[in-house]
Parts: structure tokens; C-alpha cells; sequence
């Protein structure tokens, strides 16, 4: 009866140990896909935040130029330069949405984590220029009052 018992109790362990392999497996395998759906939602989320930047500081810049445009003595040729960067931000924003649509699903997690920096970096040196352009506004204001 002993010689029954040790093949069986091995059987049995093996087969937990199996079953504990497969568990941990399928919760990498999880936690994987947990972390890439974070990181395509931080990144959809990030695209929004960036256009939303953009089209403030397009709206800004218009209401700085036409305040401007009442004024003959206030230089303006510089509105043009100011649209053009804009909508090549707007158009690079859009080729990005348009690899999010098309790449991400085979995008490596690395891909999405350094496309996610890179529009996250974009934003933080969008800031600065931001805050100079309300600053800009609010002189504009007090000056023409």
C-alpha cells in the first residue's frame, strides 16, 4: 500500500504545482494587459489634454492679434508665424491620434510608454508658453484700457 501512496501524493503535487504555474501565468498575463490598457488610456487622455493646450493657445493668440489690430502702432506679422506653429502642432496631434488608431494594438509596451512621454513632454514645454501668453493677454488688456 506505501508503494501506491508515493507515485499518488507526487501526482497530486505535481498537478498543484501545475495548476500554480498556470495561476501566475495567467496573472502576468493579466497585469500586462492591465498596464496596456493604462498606458493607451494615459495616452488617449494625454492627446486630449495637448489638443485642448493647442486650441487654447490658438484662441489666445487670435484674441491678442485682433485687440492688436486695433491698435496701427502694435506689430502683427508675427500672427501668421504664431498660426502656421499652431496648426503644425494640430497636424503632428492628429498624425499621432492616427497612430493610436492604427499602431497601438501591435505597439510594444515600450512604444507606448515612450509615445506617451514624448506627448506628455510636448505639453510641459507647451506650458511655459502658455503662461507667457496669458501674461502677454493680460498686459495687452491693461495696456489698451
Amino acid at each position: 500500500m506505501h508503494s501506491v501512496n508515493g507515485p499518488l501524493t507526487f501526482g497530486i503535487a505535481a498537478f498543484f504545482l501545475l495548476l500554480l504555474g498556470l495561476v501566475c501565468l495567467a496573472l502576468l498575463r493579466r497585469r500586462r494587459l492591465d498596464r496596456r490598457t493604462d498606458s493607451l488610456q494615459r495616452l488617449l487622455h494625454l492627446a486630449d489634454l495637448l489638443e485642448t493646450d493647442l486650441k487654447n493657445c490658438r484662441s489666445g493668440l487670435q484674441q491678442a492679434h485682433a485687440v492688436m489690430s486695433l491698435n496701427p502702432d502694435l506689430p502683427a506679422a508675427s500672427e501668421q508665424e504664431a498660426r502656421h506653429a499652431i496648426d503644425a502642432g494640430l497636424r503632428s496631434l492628429l498624425q499621432q491620434r492616427i497612430w493610436i488608431r492604427d499602431r497601438s494594438p501591435q505597439a510594444s509596451q515600450q512604444e507606448l510608454d515612450a509615445a506617451a512621454a514624448a506627448m506628455s513632454d510636448t505639453r510641459d514645454r507647451l506650458q511655459p508658453l502658455m503662461h507667457a501668453l496669458d501674461q502677454a493677454q493680460h498686459a495687452l488688456d491693461d495696456a489698451m484700457r
